[in-house]
């Protein structure tokens, strides 16, 4: 994917810049061509000599030097960009870029390009959470470009938080995905659910399911290989987030509604794959409970049924939904199709082995609302998304025909 593609690089200033270095190093083995564009500040914690002789081209610092009097270097390699990268991207970086300022080489060209952007932030973990951060981040979304979670652990300030730039590797695996050739899903807005729901009872104690999240953030990072913009909304799990996918984190089916309600009506697809609990407790213990008695009886009451409300409210969406069955599969699922006003239904058979909670395989049967039905024999998780995304781009293309 990256042989002859050229890739323009930002740096700005951050003590990330020198993963920046082994990033360039991997893209250029990969064939890539690159021009590294760097800040005044991100120029005091690696020189622009160490990119040339990484990317073998030369290392861009200032809007006013012109190499070559018959181009507009800014506009000259915002022209032949295929991706503008910028990692690590600082807060006052992302701030310019939010605000259209244009005081320097990078933010010139980024203004400039019609070529995908996506930015690494990296900084402290105050200053990533900061309000203004955030509203400048969410704001460069609108725009469609695309920003790498960072990651969590010791910072560099020395400070233990958010804030780390996600690593080369996976920006590798990022730049790859998002250079792959067009798909249905590319510059979809894609909101997939995962993982479980815990509905508390009191503070030690809660009510769940056996759901890993597996399934659904496998989905996700497919769409994002696809080139949707994906948003992640995962109740508790144990897994890593994709890189590359906005992350959402809830405990409740409270919660998982009222993220997914938020963000509905700019959504193009919504894959419901969460196990979301059925039933919350009536009464939640403000301290916990001791152990008074032989029995204890609990009463219960029904959560909010998400998948219903998105298909009362649908409008263009399309919608697919999951059903883990452990009896007359065909049957619920075809129902549960028509019942929640679905475009696809996927369904699995709980008690089939290597089909049930918290294992890496599923095997699954799929349903669309124009009456197709295809059965998948068992394979890994992430090859089951690829089968449920071809279903869902072949679905598409018959609606739209």
């Amino acid at each position: 994917m990256l042989k002859n593609k050229t890739i323009v690089v930002g740096v700005s200033g951050g003590i990330a810049a020198f993963k920046t270095a082994a990033l360039v190093s991997k893209l250029t083995q990969a064939g890539a061509n690159i021009y590294v564009v760097m800040t005044e500040a991100a120029t005091k914690f690696v020189t622009p000599l160490t990119f040339q002789a990484l990317s073998r081209n030369p290392v861009y610092t200032d809007t006013f030097t012109e190499p070559d009097a018959t181009k507009i270097a800014h506009i000259d390699i915002a022209d032949q960009a295929d991706l503008v990268l910028i990692a690590p991207a600082s807060a006052n970086t992302i701030a310019k870029l939010a605000a259209g300022i244009a005081d320097n080489m990078l933010t010139t060209l980024v203004l400039a390009t019609k070529a995908p952007v996506a930015l690494a932030p990296a900084m402290n973990v105050n200053m990533y959470e900061h309000p203004s951060v955030q509203e400048n981040m969410e704001k460069l979304r609108s725009y469609h470009y695309q920003l790498i979670e960072p990651g969590a652990g010791y910072l560099a300030c020395g400070w233990v938080g958010k804030g780390r730039m996600a690593e080369p590797e996976q920006l590798l695996e990022l730049v790859d995905t998002l250079l792959e050739e067009a798909t249905d899903l590319r510059g979809k807005q894609v909101i997939v659910t995962a993982g479980p729901t815990r509905e508390p009872l009191d503070p030690v104690r809660f009510f769940s399911n056996y759901s890993s999240g597996k399934m659904g953030y496998a989905l996700a990072q497919e769409a994002r290989r696809r080139g949707a913009h994906v948003t992640l909304i995962t109740g508790p799990t144990a897994l890593e987030a994709p890189v590359g996918v906005e992350t959402v984190a809830v405990q409740t089916a409270e919660e998982m509604y009222n993220a997914v309600n938020k963000r509905y009506q700019q959504a193009d697809i919504v894959i419901k794959a969460a196990a979301v609990a059925d039933y919350q407790p009536v009464d939640v213990f403000a301290h916990k409970q001791k152990k008074n008695a032989d029995e204890w009886s609990v009463a219960l009451e029904r959560t909010k049924d998400i998948l219903r409300f998105l298909g009362e409210h649908k409008k263009e969406q399309i919608l697919v939904g999951f059903a883990a069955e452990s009896e007359q599969l065909h049957t619920y699922a075809k129902s549960k199709l028509e019942r929640k006003n679905l475009d696809l239904i996927v369904a699995n058979n709980i008690t089939t082995e290597g089909a049930g909670f918290d294992v890496d395989t599923n095997v699954v049967t799929v349903f669309t609302r124009d009456g197709q039905e295809t059965a998948y024999p068992q394979a890994s998780k992430q090859e089951v998304a690829k089968q449920i995304l071809n279903e869902l781009e072949a679905y598409m293309k018959r609606r739209e025909a």
